[in-house]
């Protein structure tokens, strides 16, 4: 189905708790937008129509589906069949897929005329080489059930690495470190745009310290607390997404308090920070030893974006790679811009997580 001439895109991204709608037009720009409590089903779709009869009319929808599995490694137009390919997939994000498909099919039921694309978290970790997606499981294992690590923040890390390429000149063999730091977190190894490597793994629970998420953990002390403590799956489940991370060592889910108390000397705010870095830079490292080097480092999401101090900090542990933070460049400015010192190895940028822009630039791609 192809879409001609300049398109107005509805992106509808749900997360856990919200569902953003915002219109895009032909240059990007936001033409309207409006923020709900994430549908449930079919009964939020008054609220949802009233939402959607206030924007700009779109030709298109964009909607974010936070797992494709094996199956879809790119953008595809919806259909029924995709839609219950989606829905098999539940198992894998159990989470997160169902508020994405509710969100889905409800925009679907307010515009049943208008193309709907479906643009996946995990896609764009489908080019990770086979040593950095493979788990050291049995191989009857990883065919049987498709394990593997996926990543996500896709479409986050997709678009921070081509505006970083942009910014920077886009210089062939560009080797990138994305910092996408938020509620959820995680960072992506992108060479030459494409990511080689990535922090989370077969569940979005892997790799840094989150707001209530744990990161990783090793899962010899998850088997030892079933064995030994009795304590059943879903309280262990539960534990490490929603009781864990900063929550879990500060007592707070937020960085802003987290810096605040650490400040005024609070241990167990001092000791949260100290493990969100120590997790940070080490896992910067590695990525940065995925592609053999690094030429930028880029810093988005809540955290990435509007907290200077953690910017800074995680920057003087990475010395040693070339990374060095100018106090003036870093400290104010808008989003888009080097925070670098000049003349370093590794250029530093702070750059606006939009998701929106990625998914119509995917839409685009598929309607033509």
């Amino acid at each position: 189905m192809a879409v001609l001439g300049p398109v107005r895109i509805l992106v509808v991204n749900a997360g856990s708790s919200s569902l953003k709608l915002r219109v895009l037009d032909a240059d990007d720009d936001v033409a309207g937008g409006a923020d709900l409590p994430a549908p449930l089903g079919l009964a939020d779709m008054p609220a949802v129509e009233a939402a959607i009869s206030g924007l700009p009319k779109a030709q298109a929808v964009g909607c974010r589906i936070v797992h494709g599995g094996t199956q879809y490694t790119a953008p595809v137009l919806v259909d029924q069949q995709v839609q219950d390919r989606l829905k098999a997939l539940t198992d894998l994000a159990p989470l997160h897929q169902p508020k994405s498909l509710s969100a889905l099919r409800t925009v679907q039921a307010v515009l049943p005329s208008v193309p709907v694309v479906a643009c996946f978290d995990t896609a764009f970790h489908a080019s990770l080489p086979e040593a950095a997606a493979t788990y050291a499981l049995p191989p009857e294992w990883r065919k049987r059930w498709a394990l593997r690590r996926y990543g996500f923040h896709g479409l986050s890390h997709s678009y921070c690495s081509r505006r970083a390429a942009d910014l920077l000149g886009r210089p062939a063999g560009l080797r990138v470190v994305t910092c996408h730091l938020g509620a959820g977190a995680s960072l992506a190894a992108v060479h030459d745009g494409r990511s080689v490597d990535t922090t989370m793994g077969f569940t979005p629970l892997d790799g840094l310290v989150m707001a209530t998420r744990s990161g990783a953990v090793d899962p010899g002390l998850m088997l030892w607390l079933e064995e030994h403590a009795g304590m059943p799956p879903a309280e262990l489940a539960a534990t490490l997404e929603h009781r864990s991370g900063l929550l879990g060592l500060a007592g707070t889910a937020d960085m802003r308090d987290v810096l605040a108390r650490a400040a005024a000397g609070d241990h167990r705010a001092e000791l949260a920070l100290g493990v969100f870095l120590h997790r940070l830079r080490g896992a910067i490292a590695a990525m940065a030893a995925a592609m053999g080097g690094l030429d930028g480092l880029v810093f988005t999401g809540g955290i990435g974006e509007n907290s200077p101090q953690v910017r800074a900090l995680a920057a003087e542990g990475l010395g040693f790679l070339g990374v060095s933070v100018d106090p003036e460049r870093n400290s104010a400015g808008p989003a888009d811009r080097e925070i670098g010192r000049d003349g370093v190895a590794v250029r530093s940028l702070v750059i606006a997580a939009r998701e929106d822009i990625e998914i119509a630039h995917q839409v685009r791609a598929v309607l033509g």
